[in-house]
């Protein structure tokens, strides 16, 4: 027993360091944005999906072809598009040169997979990524097809707002452990970006860790313990953005209309976790729950027309339960 807990207080240690390298590595390309680099990464070592959100031109795809490299991993980029089938993403089962069915695998078929724009296909497509992102895997004419691990779905998404957008149903965007946000670099990053991007400089990127060490490392962050006061803690936080019941606060009464599920808990528990992880300690607390609890609710709760009016936004809410 005791043997086991140095093995598993050294892999900690091992996945701070290797969380280290990893954002090194990455900043080698990506300018800034340190925040949105350690959310995708706790999600990855969460076994978990996220989803991007900002305008075009911040470097959402550049980000996210980049952490593929470094982590040498297969890689897909599917554009979603307005006329983008389901089996364009799945594959779809063709004859062969001796008249038999022949599975040829879609993009999905990938570590890593870039859904880019996924707000700007129907959503008969966006629910074709349901049942890979959920249960990894695809099924094609009745046959299940086991998708690879890890398996990681990263979306980008336009601001709502943008014509020609198909808003994502709640049900998509429970299936994302992440919300994360993309913001507008600051002057001195932009100056960076600008001067990196507008010469012959040729960056090569180490591979940090290889598709196995991830799987390990998936499985190190549900064996790490969890007091109870902060799992409580992480249960209570879901629990009061449900309005209509005792825990709710009188914010959440007045501007939501749906709050978040259980699934919610556990991506509070599982990224407080890894977020305590990457900082080297043994153990999750509050303030971890704290640091991930935007990201996580940020998509589960669906505001009312009040709220709308008002200018009451999701991190408006959260923070004040917080």
């Amino acid at each position: 027993m005791e043997n086991q807990q140095k093995s598993d207080v050294a892999a900690v240690d091992a996945l701070a360091k290797s969380y280290t390298e990893l954002v090194d590595e990455i900043g080698k390309v990506i300018i800034g944005q340190k925040d949105v680099v350690k959310s995708v990464v706790i999600s990855l070592f969460s076994n978990g999906h996220s989803l991007l959100v900002g305008v075009p031109g911040l470097a959402k795809t550049l980000l996210v072809s980049t952490i593929s490299d470094v982590l040498d991993l297969d890689f897909k980029r599917i554009q979603f598009t307005p006329d983008l089938m389901p089996s364009d993403i799945t594959g779809s089962e063709i004859l062969d040169e001796n008249r038999n069915f022949k599975f040829n695998k879609g993009p999905l078929f990938s570590n890593i997979v870039l859904a880019d724009e996924i707000n700007r296909t129907p959503p008969k497509t966006q629910a074709a990524l349901l049942e890979a992102m959920q249960e990894r895997s695809v099924t094609i004419a009745g046959t299940k097809h086991i998708l690879p691990k890890p398996f990681f779905v990263l979306a980008t998404q336009n601001p709502i707002e943008q014509e020609g957008t198909y808003p994502l149903p709640e049900a998509q965007l429970d299936r994302f452990m992440f919300n994360i946000p993309l913001d507008y670099p600051s002057y001195e990053e932009e100056v960076q970006v600008v001067k990196n991007t507008t010469t012959n400089q040729d960056i090569s990127l180490n591979n940090i860790l290889t598709g196995q060490q991830i799987l390990e490392y998936q499985q190190l962050i549900r064996k790490i313990p969890i007091a109870d006061n902060v799992l409580e803690y992480a249960v209570n936080l879901a629990a009061k953005t449900r309005p209509g019941t005792d825990r709710a606060t009188d914010q959440v009464k007045n501007y939501i209309s749906w709050g978040a599920g259980p699934r919610a808990s556990q991506y509070l528990v599982l990224g407080a976790k890894c977020h305590a992880a990457i900082a080297g300690k043994y153990s999750p607390d509050i303030e971890d729950v704290k640091a991930i609890a935007n990201y996580v609710l940020r998509h589960r709760i669906v505001r009312n027309y009040k709220a709308e009016a008002e200018g009451i936004t999701e991190n408006d809410i959260i923070n004040g339960l917080l």
